[in-house]
């Protein structure tokens, strides 16, 4: 900066520039103002200020999303594995001692805490046999469900044939492994989740492949009962995180699903933190879970407005193309009653996957119209056949049964048969099926129009189905089966063809009554006849493989053939999948 100056007056004196007085006037301000003790231009902001300005951006909401699934992802949705070591008793000395190992250490404890006398002996007997146990939570559980249990001779043990045994109450806990120093492994087990009890079906009875590994290994079909309630719940994503979110979120479901708790109107959605919203299951979805979740997720956050309209009207426009016809489905089940008309109009299109999507959203929303979409689906389609199934069982309405039973007529076996499994599960239809108890299985004779068969399950329930008549066990000479039972035929009641009429089934046991029995040749009496003489499930499945592998039994004879879920459909071919 240049100053300059003007010539001197008389008496020597000289005058600075304005500019020079200015700079002295800022200098002498700022002195000051340092003199009085004021430092608020540079002193940083104090801590309680700063944190003021955290709260206030935690008190900023994020904007709420279109549908929920931009927010939340589902929580609690894989099972859960138990597992626990047990015992096996009343096998026919094909059990045996059990050698030290950590499984005897833990059952040795289990059997001490609940005051079980002498237990180093019991596992000493070969009648008895120490297993692993396992199983599988399905997500959504409630406490006395049934799973089914696996079991499972350890290596350790001299076990040669768990059949015919009989699990005793095993304790099955969540176990986590701990790695620890010296690559030496912990266990840590938690409560008990599941206990479970009953005869075992081993793999052998519907398997003749590898006889030693396939003796030692089984099933206890519905064995187990779950101890606890299993929670669902959605988690927020973190931009998302957030309480007034979480409360949007929730209103938004509770609005589509609601049950009444006595005279109280109750939402299925409970936010309880910033991050977590709790999820009940909806009584309409119980039996499909995934399904509800899916359907959750797909529902609009933001209040039905004007913007509904133009939203349906989208939807409809995705619903019409195969590529986006599913999810747009889903979305349309969130929306719920204003939803209908959009998928009734979808049922009237000429493709068959759009109207299968239409008809199974509608079904979960109770309406009628969407029976014979759904029975031609899982007659048709192998792709969309289990769901179909699923569709019609949670269908509460008469014509959904009919439909039911009019699939039974089906030449596809697994539809006949999951047609089967769909009516039973429904309260409104066992006292069509009938069905009679026979001590560890249920067997059942149905009516159907197709060639005659026999069907053994392998999960959910044992029991055994025959559907049609003419199926039977005309013996030419005798079929020798598992555990001493040996079926002859009856030499008195041989027609003109050489064939017999009646069967004598007769089981021999060391230590035990020989048991006899006499029966027709029908398939139903057969097994009546097994029964009677104290053959087990497994035992008795073991049998009628033994006799249609000798090609002494006349009809079909299939094991557990439930349709599968996820299969592919394939819209540029001719059809998808095979379906048996």
């Amino acid at each position: 900066m240049e100053f300059t100056t003007r010539r001197a007056r008389p008496g020597g004196q000289r005058h600075a520039s304005g500019s020079r007085l200015l700079v002295t006037s800022v200098l002498c301000s700022l002195v000051f103002v340092a003199s009085v003790g004021c430092t608020s231009f540079w002193k940083p902001k104090s801590e309680n200020e700063i944190n003021d300005a955290k709260l206030l951006e935690l008190k900023k909401a994020p904007q709420t999303p279109d549908l929920v699934r931009d927010a939340a992802v589902p929580n609690g949705l894989h099972p859960i594995q138990v597992d626990g070591v047990g015992s096996v008793n009343q096998l026919a000395g094909t059990g045996g001692p059990a050698d030290p190992s950590q499984f005897r250490d833990e059952l040795l404890e289990e059997m001490k805490r609940h005051d079980i006398k002498d237990p180093n002996r019991f596992l000493e007997l070969d009648s008895n046999a120490l297993v692993r146990v396992r199983a599988l939570i399905p997500p959504g559980a409630r406490r006395g469900d049934p799973i089914d249990i696996r079991v499972l001779a350890p290596d350790e043990s001299k076990v040669s044939d768990l059949g015919g045994g009989w699990l005793l109450d095993t304790r099955l806990r969540r176990q986590i492994r701990l790695q620890q120093r010296m690559m030496q492994r912990s266990v840590h087990s938690g409560e008990v989740l599941a206990i479970a009890t009953g005869p075992v079906v081993t793999r052998g009875s519907h398997n003749p492949g590898d006889e030693i590994a396939n003796r030692i290994e089984g099933n206890v079909i519905s064995g187990g009962r779950v101890q606890e309630d299993r929670l669902m719940s959605l988690v927020l994503r973190p931009e998302y995180q957030h309480v007034k979110v979480a409360i949007e979120i929730s209103k938004a479901i509770n609005k589509r699903f609601f049950f009444f708790d006595g005279a109280t109107r109750r939402g299925i959605a409970n936010p309880r933190e910033d991050d977590l919203i709790e999820l009940e299951i909806h009584p309409r979805y119980r039996n499909n879970v995934y399904r509800m979740i899916e359907v959750v997720r797909a529902i609009g956050v933001e209040p039905e407005s004007s913007k509904t309209q133009g939203r349906l009207a989208g939807l409809a426009k995705q619903l019409s193309s195969p590529a986006t016809a599913a999810d747009a489905a889903l979305q349309l089940e969130g929306i719920g009653e204003s939803a209908v008309p959009t998928l009734l109009d979808a049922l009237k299109s000429d493709d068959r996957e759009i109207r299968f999507y239409a008809a199974e959203s509608l079904a979960y929303m109770d309406r009628e119209e969407a029976v014979d979409v759904l029975e031609e689906s899982a007659r048709e389609v192998a792709a969309f056949r289990a769901p179909a199934l699923m569709a019609l069982q949670e269908l509460p309405h008469p014509m959904a049964e009919h439909a039911l039973r009019r699939l039974i007529d089906s030449p596809s076996m697994e539809t006949r048969y999951g047609a089967f499994c769909s009516l039973r599960r429904r309260s409104d239809a066992k006292r069509m099926l009938g069905g009679k108890s026979l001590g560890q299985f249920w067997l059942y004779e149905i009516q159907s129009s197709e060639s005659p068969a026999v069907v053994v399950s392998l999960r959910e329930s044992p029991e055994i189905v025959i559907f049609g008549s003419g199926v039977s066990l005309p013996l030419a000479k005798f079929l020798r089966g598992p555990a001493g039972i040996l079926i002859k035929a009856d030499p008195s009641s041989i027609d003109e063809n050489g064939l017999p009429r009646r069967l004598k089934i007769s089981r021999f046991q060391a230590g035990e009554e020989d048991k006899r029995a006499t029966t027709s040749i029908a398939i139903d009496s057969v097994i009546a006849g097994l029964a009677s003489v104290g053959a087990g499930y497994g035992e008795v499945i073991e049998v009628l493989r033994l006799a249609k592998d000798s090609d002494q039994l006349q009809g079909q004879l299939a094991v557990d053939p439930l349709p599968r879920s996820l299969r592919t459909y394939y819209r540029d071919g001719d059809d998808d999948e095979e379906d048996e």
